[in-house]
């Protein structure tokens, strides 16, 4: 058939009609993808979904969400970080991702102590929580504890040589202190001579290593602080052993400074630096993963009867023993004498039942250290001590959220499959790409 020039012009308007038909379609999805994304995980345990418990709770935040990520720039983290805050911006829009090189804004780095590694801060009406190693369980749970934190007041007892939330002196807490106060936990501190009762707002009594004896007095007021079930945090020393306060909460000081051998494999040439890098399973230490450092720390065991429940929370390594004497020069375990082998404990949570909808906490630990103003700022110090303020004062609705692992990321071929997976795509494929474009030029050809 003879194509006239008015025939073939017809069909070049048509072809030239669809092909601007669909690239108007192809242009509206695009902008469509833009507006809308409908994503579909294909993995086999869900590892790009976010968890039930964190989705519900994101539905329950109301306003925005803003977190900060003070990583350096070509840090291959930034982009896991991007697509972890990417699932939750699937289920809340006004959630809001910042990255901040903390080379370029050296005194907000310094303010923040943020450390080489960086650091996630996390900001929700008013309240801003630090993580250090981000993945759904601890993000989940920073914004969960933004969500419920009420203002409350932690009493620090006084009189007695006690590190101050107030002061400023390297023993001292005042950098921790400023840390509660974000959380919406205030401080105060009362001197027992002067004002003989603890106060009625005080969710947490703390006795930070008091360098004189309690008088009688004042131990009797805190003994019955703790018969009507009030929390405690407990610090001592090695050399400032509060036997009548370890002895209330069923717990005894050993004689002697734990120091460890193997102290200089983290770097620390003081023995009497404890470093903790496993932590037993409880609430306290759910999902955390950074070390702890304790300088100067003193070992405490259960006494034999207690009426409270004592559970370890941090021990030394095996390498480790109580010197009992001078910590200077060479020194080494002396096994005739009162000093005791390690793993040593040296901090223990302690429960009482006291109905059925009040659980009384009490923390020991031996040594008063690790959260003043020279020690807070090491590794993960300043994180342990929120969280044990925050299980003491019953704050600690952590999320249970397990890691998901991924399955089946390795496929195995045999040498036979590749070679036929080689031969497929590299002869037969393009052989017959070229024996079907030349069967198609015969034709036409002969047409």
């Amino acid at each position: 058939m003879k194509i006239s020039p008015h025939l073939h012009q017809r069909i070049r308007l048509k072809n030239l009609s669809i092909t601007v038909i669909l690239l108007v379609l192809i242009a509206a999805l695009g902008w469509l993808s833009t507006r809308h994304v409908l994503q579909t995980d294909i993995t086999g345990n869900a590892a790009n979904t976010l968890s039930s418990a964190s989705q519900k709770l994101l539905e329950s935040l109301p306003g925005n969400i803003q977190i900060t990520a003070f990583i350096k720039n070509g840090q291959p983290i930034r982009n896991q970080i991007s697509q972890l805050v990417a699932r939750y911006r699937r289920h809340k829009s006004d959630l809001t991702l910042t990255f901040i090189d903390p080379e370029a804004q050296p005194e907000k780095t310094r303010e923040l102590n943020i450390s080489t590694s960086g650091i996630i801060i996390v900001n929700y009406q008013g309240k801003e929580e630090k993580i250090r190693f981000l993945d759904e369980s601890s993000l989940t749970n920073a914004l969960l504890q933004l969500a419920n934190a009420n203002e409350r007041w932690v009493t620090f007892l006084a009189g007695h040589g006690e590190r101050s939330p107030e002061g400023v002196a390297n023993f001292d807490l005042r950098e921790f202190s400023k840390e509660l106060a974000r959380r919406k936990i205030n401080t105060q501190t009362i001197n027992l001579a002067t004002m003989p009762a603890i106060p009625d707002n005080s969710v947490l009594l703390v006795i930070a290593a008091p360098t004189v004896p309690l008088l009688a007095g004042e131990q009797t007021i805190i003994q019955q602080y703790l018969k009507k079930g009030g929390n405690l945090l407990l610090l001592t020393e090695p050399d400032n052993p509060q036997t009548g306060l370890l002895e209330a909460v069923g717990l005894k000081q050993l004689p002697g400074t734990i120091v460890e051998s193997n102290s200089k494999l983290f770097g620390i040439d003081d023995a009497s630096f404890i470093v903790v890098s496993e932590y037993p399973q409880q609430v306290i230490t759910q999902g955390f993963q950074t070390i702890t450092l304790y300088p100067a720390t003193a070992a405490l065991v259960p006494v034999e009867e207690s009426d409270f429940q004592a559970n370890v929370l941090f021990m030394s390594s095996s390498q480790s023993w109580t010197e009992t004497g001078a910590l200077n020069g060479q020194f080494r375990f002396d096994a005739d004498s009162i000093e005791k082998q390690g793993p040593l404990n040296f901090a223990y949570a302690l429960t009482r039942e006291l109905d059925i909808n009040k659980q009384q906490r009490i923390i020991a630990i031996g040594d008063g250290d690790f959260l003043s103003n020279a020690y807070i700022g090491n590794v993960g110090n300043r994180e342990m001590g929120l969280r044990i303020v925050n299980w003491l004062i019953h704050d600690d609705r952590f999320i249970d959220i397990p890691a998901k692992n991924a399955v089946d990321t390795k496929l195995q071929f045999t040498k036979t499959s590749i070679a036929m997976i080689g031969f497929g795509f590299l002869i037969a494929i393009p052989c017959l790409l070229l024996g079907a474009g030349f069967i198609i030029w015969r034709k036409r050809k002969q047409g």
